[in-house]
């Protein structure tokens, strides 16, 4: 019997709990036997919900049905280890437990006091984290939820950095500001340039070379150029792990530069990050040390279910100074303690830090390096059958855990035929459910992403999906 006035009873709830432990197991165990891309068509989900909340509550049995009847075939599947779309973010045994408990703690840690544990764990795991990649103690750590807010956080301590009065006055009357990344920097730079009053018009794109890397000299000229017209150059943003092409930018070459203009340097590394955590990939992070910001995603690469970036500052005192904001309510007499709050926009924290905790925890540096290695490993593998394969062709060089390519036979086909061919190719391999790729564009062509980040992808899963790209390519060229 239910009490009408306070939560679920803990019998009952014991019940449901022990119930949806063992779901979440059967399909984790399970989860090949689900096509890895939803297979309904918009609406489907929606026309078979109630168009009104209950008036009267339900019993959970029929809760749970629904989730097997109508929730579960709506769902793409992103921890199947057949997704190979996007940057392929999978949740771990230890990350999913993480998860729960945040929820049953429901704490907001806002200030130090309203979460003791949550702000200095938080502190604690980002300072494992720091040392894992290779920084020193000099950077600042703060978990938002996603890169985009991640890096919107850092831009707006660059536009801080400038040291006009952008807080009180906002941009009225002050020089226009300008922005630089490439065309392969993340959509979210764009974003934040629109919310933060930058605009579109403020960001320069810099020309990339063959590998889809910033060059240098031409960051150089539009920052000389853009000083003659008198506007206020502030912000580089360098990406290593762009998301398209995984490329590289010169990170250390850019720092000189921004040393120099005395401009703030912002890197992104939300995808590629962990992996400076493998001492023999150190080499791609070269100048990341120098940088003002970088943001880095555990939920894209190490098994932390989603949310969780993590912001690096080495001028947290600027970042502080762009958003703490105190009203009477939230003061408190702790001194040397950190209020999450002056970091950003947001009030209420989420204790997202248990997850990283239980995930470093439970793993271990050495269990997640083997485990990012291995993907690495099946990376290099599918390339090496791309290089070989005469139908088919590379288009980026393979750095990280993301492979592009297209089909390219060898019938003369020009360049637009190609970018329909590829595009019916990848449709012809989503539909089938059992694979789910994605695609970009590189220098106008049309290109397939294939991305190994998955827990629980093996071997026998990229070899299945290079025999269902060969053989979907086959059936279109018969």
């Amino acid at each position: 019997m239910k009490n009408q006035l306070h939560d679920m009873p803990s019998e009952e709830f014991i019940k449901y709990g022990y119930q949806l432990i063992d779901w979440v197991a059967d399909y984790l165990s399970n989860i090949e036997k689900f096509p890895v891309l939803a297979q309904v068509k918009p609406g489907d989900v929606k026309s078979n919900l109630p168009y009104k909340a209950p008036e009267i509550g339900e019993s959970f049995d029929k809760i749970i049905d629904d989730l097997n009847k109508i929730i579960l075939p709506g769902t793409t599947h992103w921890n199947h280890p057949n997704f190979m779309a996007y940057f392929n973010s999978t949740s771990s045994g230890p990350g999913i437990l993480g998860e729960l408990l945040s929820a049953a703690f429901n704490a907001n840690g806002m200030v130090w006091k309203s979460n003791p544990a949550g702000t200095e764990l938080e502190e604690t795991v980002l300072n494992w984290f720091r040392e894992l990649i290779g920084l020193t103690p000099i950077y600042f750590g703060i978990v938002y939820d996603t890169a985009s807010v991640s890096t919107m956080h850092a831009i707006a301590a660059a536009r801080e950095y400038t040291g006009l009065d952008f807080r009180t006055n906002g941009v009225h009357g002050l020089p226009k500001l300008i922005l630089y990344c490439t065309e392969q920097t993340h959509s979210s730079i764009d974003k934040a340039a629109i919310t933060l009053g930058i605009g579109l018009n403020g960001i320069r794109k810099i020309s990339t070379d063959e590998n889809f890397a910033m060059i240098p000299n031409k960051l150089i000229d539009a920052i000389k150029e853009d000083r003659s017209k008198g506007n206020l150059p502030f912000c580089v943003v360098a990406t290593i792990g762009t998301t398209s092409s995984t490329a590289v930018d010169p990170v250390d070459s850019i720092a000189d530069i921004c040393e120099k203009e005395n401009l703030w340097l912002h890197v992104d590394s939300a995808y590629a990050g962990v992996t400076a955590m493998l001492p023999e990939m150190k080499n791609y992070f070269k100048g990341m040390e120098r940088a003002d910001s970088i943001v880095i995603n555990p939920h894209k690469w190490l098994f932390v279910p989603v949310d969780f970036s993590i912001l690096y500052t080495s001028k947290p005192d600027v970042l502080k100074r762009a958003f703490s904001l105190v009203p009477e309510y939230l003061k408190t007499p702790e001194e040397s303690v950190i209020n999450y709050m002056d970091y950003g926009i947001q009030l209420g924290r989420r204790f997202r830090s248990l997850k990283l905790w239980f995930v470093l925890r439970y793993f271990g540096v050495e269990g997640l390096q083997q485990r990012l290695r291995e993907h690495l490993r099946l990376a290099k593998l599918f390339a090496s059958w791309v290089d070989e394969n005469s139908n088919f062709e590379r288009l980026a060089p393979v750095y990280f855990g993301t492979i592009c390519f297209r089909a390219k036979p060898i019938n003369n086909l020009s360049e637009d035929e190609l970018n329909v061919l590829n595009e019916k190719l990848l449709h012809s391999i989503n539909e089938t459910g059992k694979v789910f790729l994605v695609h970009t564009k590189l220098k106008g062509k049309f290109t397939i992403r294939l991305v190994i980040s998955g827990l629980r992808m093996e071997e026998k899963h990229v070899e299945s999906a290079w025999k269902l790209i060969k053989e979907k390519l086959r059936e279109l060229e018969s």
